[in-house]
């Protein structure tokens, strides 16, 4: 008889998200009608609270939180499933916003070596050796949030940076923390980790110079469109 392998809530939560944007994110990529539409659906959710966007029960598969092989080895209570499934809802459908209208992938797994957490994207948008106080002030702002639907709209302000940008995001690391952040003394490690992923980027010497870098971009101060365009419209 094998022992089931028991899974903390969070990181269930971060499997979870992957799984489900993998295979969308794959289809968009290859224009598949059904991925495109499934975005579109999941754009009109972000920055809204899952239960006021029904078009979207069904299309995100939460299943797997109720298995039993997570923390004590028992299914989630009624409370941690929902800061689960929230979680879940807020990670998607910001990522489908973001990947509107890219032509590659804009989940995209943290790495050492090229990483991809909250705070590393945000430095991303800054100039080299530059800190650029009004940038900055989002993540702050992020970090500070006093509930989930306030911190999913100040995150869909950042995402919308990131897009105009090409600066990919680890949405399964965000969903993850986003379902921390929600328990009991879970935002100050969130902030956390924010705050150590912020300060521990460091570009890669041969790297594409970055969008902070770019001749005539201003990124602190200029619009962030969240318009549909090309096969994204509808």
């Amino acid at each position: 008889m094998t022992t089931p392998t028991f899974v903390a809530l969070p990181e269930r939560v971060g499997q979870i998200t992957a799984t489900n944007i993998n295979g969308l994110q794959r289809g968009y990529l290859s224009d598949q009608p059904r991925a495109v539409a499934a975005l579109a659906r999941l754009r009109r959710g972000a920055g809204k609270d899952v239960h006021q966007v029904p078009d979207l029960w069904g299309l995100i598969d939460t299943g797997p939180l109720h298995d039993p092989t997570h923390e004590g080895g028992l299914p989630p209570r009624e409370d941690d499933l929902a800061r689960a499934e929230d979680a879940v809802h807020v990670a998607l459908t910001l990522w489908a916003l973001h990947q509107q209208s890219r032509g590659t992938g804009m989940h995209r797994t943290d790495r050492k070596d090229a990483p991809t957490g909250l705070g590393s994207a945000v430095r991303r948008l800054m100039p080299k050796g530059d800190i650029d106080e009004t940038i900055l002030k989002r993540l702050v702002r992020a970090g500070h949030a006093p509930d989930l639907p306030s911190l999913a709209q100040r995150l869909r302000e950042i995402v919308l940076l990131l897009r105009r940008e090409d600066i990919p995001l680890d949405y399964a690391l965000l969903a993850g923390q986003l379902c921390h952040w929600q328990r009991p003394g879970g935002r100050d490690d969130v902030r956390r980790a924010w705050g150590r992923s912020f300060h521990a980027y460091r570009p890669a010497k041969d790297s594409e110079p970055d969008p902070g870098d770019r001749a005539g971009s201003t990124p602190a101060t200029g619009p962030a469109s969240d318009s549909d365009t090309t096969k994204d419209a509808s």
